[in-house]
């Protein structure tokens, strides 16, 4: 038994959940998204318009394995369209900075050159400080992408912690060289 997918997911007021086939419409005041669920393996059911419980219809290798993603994936969804999701990331090093120029985030990470990140669509980034970035939006998986993204054009270096970290990530500091 999948503990995550006998959890029923509760739906706030905002939001609606139509089920239109094997698609299922979530719509709330943030946006739409749509997520495909496999009814041949899977019971959904709205009930009330309150909460959506998800059975599998025989229990499997496969629908074990299926079964608690496929909640996590609706549940996501759910909150994403009414509250969102966001991520914090904090620039440490002396002379790193961010901006907003347009529809780019434009980075100065220590290199000869600035790095210019394109920003997709459904996701909106602001920089509060320039060693702050907030990524937000409705979908999780878009989000920590671009987070890792920004991220990885320089992770956090043992030594002296200099680079980019998720605000509250602990990195773990090497001893220097002793004389």
């Amino acid at each position: 038994m999948s503990k995550i997918g006998k959890i029923n997911i509760s739906i706030p007021d905002k939001v609606k959940v139509i089920l239109s086939g094997s698609e299922v419409n979530i719509e709330g005041p943030l946006g739409k998204q749509s997520i495909k669920i496999n009814l041949d393996l899977f019971d959904l059911k709205v009930n009330d318009g309150k909460d959506i419980s998800l059975k599998p219809k025989k229990i499997d290798e496969t629908t074990k394995r299926l079964w608690g993603m496929n909640r996590s994936l609706l549940n996501n969804a759910i909150i994403g369209s009414s509250v969102g999701f966001e991520k914090v990331l904090e620039l440490s090093g002396v002379g790193y900075r961010a901006a907003l120029k347009g529809n780019q985030l434009n980075l100065q990470l220590g290199f000869s050159h600035d790095i210019n990140f394109d920003i997709p669509n459904e996701i909106k980034i602001g920089v509060e400080k320039q060693t702050t970035i907030k990524i937000t939006g409705i979908n999780k998986q878009k989000v920590g992408m671009v987070a890792s993204k920004i991220k990885s054009f320089r992770p956090p270096e043992p030594y002296k912690g200099k680079g980019i970290r998720e605000k509250g990530q602990y990195v773990l500091k090497k001893e220097g060289k002793k004389k």
